[in-house]
């Protein structure tokens, strides 16, 4: 897939800290939607939160913008193809994968956004913006007919990144689980991104955005990313 026409931002969460929602994204986000004050919001990823709410906490962190639930369209497909722009927020991951398989948009975002929409995506909303989910930080409630996902990056993503191990925790740590994956899968790098970063796919360009690094990790190696670096070649 070229990335010529790509305009995605990757927020790692929707908050950062104690800061109310989306507080900290915000700049960034308005920033990315330029001009566009109309979007299309997908919240599949909401689970415990109904998706009428999910719209309205969108709606109410973003008062700038329209934020128009894809649940409420008679034709998803069509509603992502009239989309001025495509926002994606989190909640579990494999919830969100199953739900836009099952209404069948998955292609339709896939072309939508390789013609220049703008596409924002948090959490479970930048995890699908990697080859595959599996690299999730969530639990598998339910199973999608896939884990390929919309593959803007061919790498992988793990956003909430930390590497906080809780004092007498005898399990797996994340960079344990993400060594799983590269051990498998050594060809196939993982961008680590902490909360309150973002990776920005603009211009053939990928960047990290925020003021904290964060980590590749490829085959049995983690490597610091910083702020504002130039991350292009795991576009390749």
């Amino acid at each position: 897939m070229t990335h010529s026409a790509h305009h995605v931002l990757m927020l790692s969460s929707s908050r950062m800290g104690n800061e109310a929602y989306l507080t900290h994204a915000r700049p960034m986000i308005l920033a990315h939607l330029r001009d566009c004050r109309d979007v299309l919001f997908i919240p599949y990823a909401g689970v415990t939160l109904g998706w009428d709410d999910y719209v309205n906490k969108v709606q109410q962190a973003l008062p700038e913008v329209r934020v128009q639930g894809i649940h409420t369209a008679a034709d998803p497909v069509e509603a992502v193809t009239s989309a001025s722009a495509i926002v994606v927020g989190g909640g579990n991951t494999f919830n969100l994968l199953h739900q836009l398989y099952e209404n069948a948009v998955l292609q339709a975002i896939r072309e939508k956004v390789a013609a220049g929409t703008p596409y924002i995506g948090w959490s479970a909303g930048s995890n699908i913006c990697g080859q595959s989910i599996r690299t999730t930080n969530d639990m598998p409630i339910v199973e999608p007919r896939s884990f390929a996902a919309l593959g803007f990056l061919p790498c992988q993503l793990n956003p909430h990144y930390t590497d906080y191990q809780p004092p007498n925790h005898n399990g797996e740590t994340r960079d344990d689980r993400l060594y799983e994956f590269t051990a498998l899968n050594p060809s196939t790098p993982v961008l680590a991104i902490r909360e309150g970063s973002a990776l920005l796919l603009s211009e053939h360009r990928l960047i990290l955005k925020g003021s904290l690094s964060g980590f590749v990790f490829s085959g049995a190696q983690k490597q610091a990313i910083e702020p504002e670096q130039d991350l292009t070649e795991y576009l390749n």
